[in-house]
């Protein structure tokens, strides 16, 4: 995807993406969140693949955001139901940006809406669709209550119950649905090195 060219190092082939992680860059990932949740057609999904893994630590996390809404009690699934999120890459990504670099990246992304909860464009299951860095405010709600909802909502991916953890070897590949989960890259092996290679799916509308 054209705004990956600002973050991450492409390899010889086309598409693939390379995060390499050492004593000079730091893991920055640590965080729940939905691939490109700012785009429009977001990521459908992944392919990740260890290059270099670290002696110890490095795992990737992922959450089950549709056991995350099913578990929501039944007055908060009605609340959420129809409620529309604006989701944006500036607080997260534009950290990374001069103001220029900003202007040019605004200009192909705009803040995009999303469906709080969305249905699974394959298997019709209801999934709560709101992420820590892009997620930015609810539409309709004043910014107190937009809020304090979030931050209901976005702390689901970090209940245990709805988590699966993976420990990687080299060469060892995920493949994981962007829509259906989020996931956790765990920064604990800082300063050991750690690269991998990923491959980013083509989204699809989630409204």
């Amino acid at each position: 995807m054209r705004g990956e060219r600002l973050f991450f190092a492409k390899t010889d082939t086309v598409g693939i993406s390379r995060l390499a992680k050492d004593a000079k860059a730091a893991g920055n990932k640590n965080i729940w969140h939905s691939d490109h949740s700012f785009m429009a057609n977001p990521s459908l999904g992944a392919v990740l693949r260890a290059v270099e893994v670290p002696a110890s630590g490095g795992d990737t996390m992922w959450a089950d955001m549709a056991a995350a809404y099913d578990n929501l009690p039944d007055d908060l699934k009605e609340r959420i139901e129809n409620l529309t999120a604006v989701h944006d890459w500036e607080a997260s990504w534009g950290a990374l940006m001069n103001d220029e670099q900003k202007a040019a990246f605004r200009k192909s992304w705009p803040q995009v809406e999303h469906p709080v909860v969305v249905r699974h464009p394959r298997s019709g299951r209801k999934t709560l669709y709101v992420n820590e860095p892009f997620t930015r405010y609810i539409k309709g709600l004043s910014d107190v209550e937009s809020r304090e909802l979030l931050d209901i909502l976005v702390l689901q991916a970090r209940i245990p119950e709805f988590q699966i953890r993976f420990h990687w070897e080299p060469d060892s590949i995920a493949i994981w649905d962007n829509i259906a989960v989020q996931h956790y890259a765990v920064n604990d092996y800082f300063p050991q090195r750690r690269v991998m290679e990923r491959i980013a799916i083509t989204g699809v509308p989630l409204s």
